[in-house]
């Protein structure tokens, strides 16, 4: 399968929502710390997780720690920065997809440790400047696993 990273995610119903789509679709999913916001059973509860959704969730005091624990495959940066799109490349199980925080996408360090030959970007308008977090980890999950032919789905 493939993981999916969040890199200090700011808002807390995007990332309710990849919660549940990684525990639809089994992967699992990281968070890097600072989060803009407390994950705890109270907020679980009221996004309306339940434990087995949130058994697939590790946190990461930072970047470099994530970096260290899961020493993925290849990352694969979401950023509106980058010229390929995600259909063009192609996916292999173990792969990581890494988004950054909504409101300034992923920063020029995290960037720079990335070959930019593994940045993607979405298809959008021209004029528009983003998609929301959780609509765009939805899109990339969805390629990814269709290009692993749906592995471990009904």
């Amino acid at each position: 399968m493939f993981d999916i990273a969040l890199y200090q995610p700011e808002i807390p119903p995007n990332t309710g929502n990849i919660i549940r789509l990684c525990a639809n679709f089994g992967n699992r999913l990281h968070l890097i710390e600072p989060l803009g916001f407390e994950l705890d059973n109270k907020r679980l509860r009221r996004a309306g997780l339940d434990y087995k959704e949130w058994a697939g969730v590790e946190r990461h005091s930072d970047y470099a720690s994530f970096i260290e624990n899961t020493r993925p495959q290849r990352i694969w940066a979401l950023t509106t920065k980058a010229r390929q799109c995600l259909h063009q490349v192609d996916f292999a199980p173990g792969d990581m997809l890494l988004f950054g925080p909504e409101t300034r996408g992923l920063p020029a360090d995290i960037l720079q440790d990335i070959t930019e030959r593994y940045w993607l970007r979405i298809p959008m308008q021209p004029q528009s400047r983003s998609l929301n977090l959780s609509n765009a980890a939805a899109i990339a999950c969805y390629e990814v696993w269709r290009q692993l032919n749906f592995a471990g789905g009904r």
